[in-house]
């Protein structure tokens, strides 16, 4: 295990920001989020937001886990250049989460890890229970 992530969001804080007027935390999502989680909340009946909310933590945990991962390495980027429409948790065929990089984004990722790891992977659980979205990732080399 190269790195572990854990992130909690609060949906409701999280649903005012995405109404805010003005507000491009929606842009922060690629096209297929936000398509997986407005049919996410068709099926079960609940708010978008909530499953925006779980991605977030997801987006966030896969950050905490890269930097970990990175131990006393620079990191590649700041909290206000994280590429985070290029990271993407999308849910596969079977509705399990995983995580997409782009591939510059990836590219990145193994350049920032300054060495070769033939076959990285992301291992994702998601939950989001009431008030509260939380993630854990783990980076595996």
């Amino acid at each position: 295990m190269l790195g572990v992530g854990h992130d909690v969001v609060d949906v409701a804080a999280f649903s005012e920001q995405l109404r805010e007027p003005g507000s491009r935390f929606r842009a922060l999502f690629s096209t297929r989020e936000l398509r997986q989680a407005a049919a996410r909340a068709k099926v079960k009946h609940d708010d978008e937001a909530a499953h925006l909310a779980v991605r977030w933590a997801g987006k966030e945990a896969v950050l905490k886990a890269w930097c970990e991962a990175l131990a006393d390495r620079p990191n590649p980027y700041t909290l206000d250049d994280f590429p985070w429409g290029q990271i993407e948790i999308l849910d596969d065929s079977r509705s399990r989460p995983r995580v997409v990089l782009a591939d510059v984004c990836e590219a990145r990722l193994r350049e920032s890890l300054g060495a070769d790891f033939p076959a990285l992977r992301w291992h994702v659980s998601l939950t989001h229970d009431g008030p509260i979205a939380s993630a854990v990732v783990l980076l595996v080399g």
